[in-house]
């Protein structure tokens, strides 16, 4: 990644305006996980160590832009944020009139999403943000797939624009996958439809030895291989697709298995009848909700040989119980094997957490939607803008 660090400038005396990414579940005021708040930490204690003041911006859930709205206020994350850092998180409600802050103080505006032409990505409101500071510190990774005013815009309008330590990892993290991996090198992509992640999977197909596809993206591909897959969710339209790609696959060298026996049942509500087929024994009210065991330990075989494994998308309704069964054995799976692991999106590291496995992984991240553009081989925006602001210096 190209790009200045906050390592490259000096933060002393200076006003540091962060970008960051504390988009955390709250219920009723309370805050119900802080991880995204933990992370950031260390980054704001960087800049308070060089001597700087910290203005902090950020979004929390999706309000109707220009709106205020109390449930997406920024405030309780201001208060949470204080005591976790062990100084106080001052709060600006009204940061586009101004914000105090001073060298050692930190400072939480209100959430951008408030604001009208953040999503459009507005020059006058990126300019505004720009210069409540000497340096622009964009370090919300889950957030650089978007071009809006915080996340792109400003970055280009600031006086000097950097990278925090959690930005670049993520992107290193990203890239090392594409570039330079260990290999044999597996990815497990998983989730509800293959419309979302076409491209991912094609682009993956340029670098992978092998690619194993689970949830309902596997369904389509059984009927593309000439399963009939009952009542499980298919993207018929797309079989044509999937085709194409284990063609694709073939052509390439790229190992592609797919599932050889299936959990299934009725529907969600009838889960407690839920029982193990193989594909090729589905009748016409069965659907597919999960990998089965044999499955399972013919993944596990598989994976055994790879040196770097990328899973994103659990491969089944893991929130259910029998149906969390497939992507807890994965999980498993990763978790002893000694090839370097990176668990990418929420659902995914949710999953991982929720099996106590999160320690085991070689690297987590949240930033579901801006890992998987990476994997696409797109560039992100605000990875562009960081590259440019490096190229001026």
């Amino acid at each position: 990644m190209k790009a200045l660090t906050m390592n490259d400038v000096d933060m002393k005396g200076k006003r540091v305006v962060m970008r960051v990414d504390v988009n955390v579940p709250i219920h009723d005021g309370v805050i119900t996980s802080d991880k995204r708040i933990r992370a950031i930490l260390p980054t704001v204690r960087k800049a308070l160590d060089a001597g700087a003041g910290v203005v902090l911006l950020a979004h929390l859930g999706r309000p109707v832009e220009g709106e205020f709205d109390e449930k997406f206020s920024l405030r309780p994350v201001a208060a949470h944020m204080g005591k976790l850092l062990g100084t106080p998180v001052d709060f600006c409600a009204e940061p586009l009139k101004g914000v105090e802050c001073a060298p050692g103080q930190v400072v939480l505006c209100e959430n951008v999403r408030f604001f009208k032409g953040e999503k459009k990505n507005d020059e006058a409101l990126a300019a505004s943000y720009a210069a409540m500071g000497d340096i622009y510190v964009m370090d919300a990774f889950g957030a650089a797939h978007r071009a809006q005013a915080s996340t792109e815009g400003a970055l280009r309008k600031a006086p000097v624009a950097v990278a925090g330590p959690l930005m670049f990892a993520e992107m290193e993290a990203a890239t090392k996958l594409l570039e330079t991996p260990e290999r044999p090198l597996f990815a497990i992509i998983g989730g509800s439809k293959v419309s979302t992640k076409l491209t991912v999977l094609e682009n993956l197909l340029k670098h992978v030895d092998g690619l194993i596809v689970g949830g309902g993206i596997a369904n389509t591909f059984l009927e593309a291989a000439g399963y009939n897959m009952g009542a499980s969710l298919v993207e018929k339209d797309l079989i044509p697709e999937a085709r194409r790609l284990i063609e694709l696959a073939r052509e390439r060298g790229v190992r592609l298995p797919l599932p050889t026996d299936v959990v299934v049942a009725p529907d969600f509500e009838h889960a407690s009848e839920a029982v193990t087929k193989p594909v090729s024994a589905l009748s016409a009210a069965d659907s597919a909700f999960d990998i089965g065991e044999a499955t399972a330990t013919e993944y596990a075989k598989l994976l055994s040989e790879a040196r770097t494994i990328v899973w994103n998308g659990p491969v089944g309704a893991f929130e259910t119980v029998p149906f969390d069964n497939g992507s807890r054995a994965l999980a498993a799976i990763l978790a002893k094997s000694k090839a370097y692991t990176v668990v990418c999106g929420g659902d995914t590291v949710a999953a991982v957490e929720a099996f106590g496995l999160a320690s085991n992984m070689g690297y987590l991240s949240t930033g579901g939607g801006a890992f998987l553009e990476v994997l696409e081989g797109k560039t992100l925006p605000a990875v562009a803008a960081l590259a440019d602001a490096a190229e001026k210096k």
